[in-house]
């Protein structure tokens, strides 16, 4: 099944598609991001602790490789954010995979005050030893664009600021849903006696990234901006995931309990946009949204294992999943409520599917491979997707 979709990739994903410019490499290096990388390789050398935050769902492809020998010198703790989005069966497996290589790491929601509170606790623990004979301290929080630096601390800044004494009132990082919002370095203060100080940085991707599949799983999850590789073809690469793996075969039991009642098409509703999925602090969507959502969510995995469950082709073969896949998005636009005749159909129908994937309505998935020191056997090393 790994093979199978590295074909599907390297095929350039769906009907001959070049993946990019560059021989298939994603090239997204903003002007920013190579200063910020010069300054971050600066402060890393100053910095007594570096927190490495992840993207659960891709611990490995989350990871900037350029930074790597870096940081492997120093403290490091890395956080795999966002688990709430991640299959917690696969993510234990990971924890353990890092921490049988000497490495500390650890689940964490930046949302949630009890996960961050345990990150705080494991970072004062890292610190033990230096916090005796130094005055001051510096934390560094790096990472790949999107995977929820400046969220974590944010998290940070509300628990020091009850735990700890601060003697000025701290700026909030700003957060954001799309890659690229921190742009340059920050520090904040979350406590003294001894001082310690939390550095933030913005999200920095190597150069160039020459691994298409890595490249797409960066896309998929948002730490690369979709204007880079296209909504169409990210949701192409997670169909295929998803067909390949056979997902969709779990959602049965929405078919079989679609008809207990009166059909749900047969009542109007209101249109809602799904930027209402998307994590808001300020104004949440009332419940009449909620529920029109939560339909359309059922429609769209009800659509996904009829068109895969009927379907008499072989997913193995590029060809006829490249049919299956063309069949899905005709059968999303309808389930997703996008007008037949809508001149950007598809365009919409990608970025509908994929707002529900990175909102996790479609539940937890874990898409890197799961590490061979965790299977049983050499075929179980695959994309993991629940």
């Amino acid at each position: 099944m790994v093979m199978m979709l590295k074909k599907t990739v390297k095929k350039g994903l769906i009907g001959g598609m070049s993946f990019a410019k560059d021989a298939g490499k994603i090239n997204w290096f903003p002007g920013h991001m190579a200063a910020a990388t010069r300054a971050i390789r600066n402060r890393l050398k100053l910095s007594d602790l570096v927190i490495e935050v992840r993207d659960a769902r891709i611990p490995l492809s989350s990871a900037n490789e350029d930074l790597q020998s870096q940081m492997s010198a120093k403290r490091r703790i890395i956080a795999l954010n966002k688990k709430d989005l991640a299959n917690p069966n696969v993510l234990n497996k990971w924890t353990r995979h890092f921490e049988s290589s000497k490495q500390d790491c650890i689940a964490i929601n930046a949302h949630s005050r009890s996960s961050v509170m345990k990150l705080l606790d494991l970072v004062e623990l890292k610190l033990k030893e230096v916090i005796a004979r130094e005055p001051t301290l510096l934390v560094m929080v790096v990472g790949v664009p999107n995977v929820g630096k400046s969220a974590l601390i944010n998290s940070v800044h509300q628990i020091a600021a009850a735990r700890f004494p601060v003697q000025e009132r701290l700026k909030r990082a700003t957060v954001g849903p799309l890659p690229g919002v921190t742009q340059d370095i920050a520090g904040f203060k979350i406590a003294h006696r001894p001082s310690i100080y939390v550095l933030d940085s913005p999200g920095v991707l190597v150069p160039s990234i020459p691994d298409i599949e890595t490249g797409l799983k960066l896309a998929l999850s948002g730490s690369v901006k979709d204007s880079v590789v296209g909504e169409e073809r990210i949701a192409q690469y997670f169909l295929a995931i998803l067909n390949i793996r056979g997902t969709p075969l779990h959602w049965k039991y929405l078919v079989e309990g679609r008809n207990e009642g009166p059909h749900a098409d047969c009542v109007d509703k209101p249109s809602y946009n799904l930027k209402d999925l998307r994590h808001q602090r300020t104004k949440q969507p009332d419940s009449s949204a909620l529920h029109y959502v939560g339909d359309m969510i059922s429609e769209v995995q009800r659509s996904l294992y009829i068109t895969l469950s009927e379907f008499d082709g072989d997913t193995e073969d590029e060809n006829d999943l490249e049919c299956l896949i063309e069949q899905q998005f005709e059968v999303l636009q309808k389930a997703l409520k996008i007008p037949h005749k809508a001149s950007e159909a598809r365009l919409m129908v990608s970025k509908k599917f994929l707002t529900l994937f990175r909102t996790g309505r479609l539940g937890p998935f874990i898409l890197d491979d799961v590490p061979e020191t965790e299977t049983d056997h050499p075929n179980l090393r695959r994309v993991v997707v629940s």
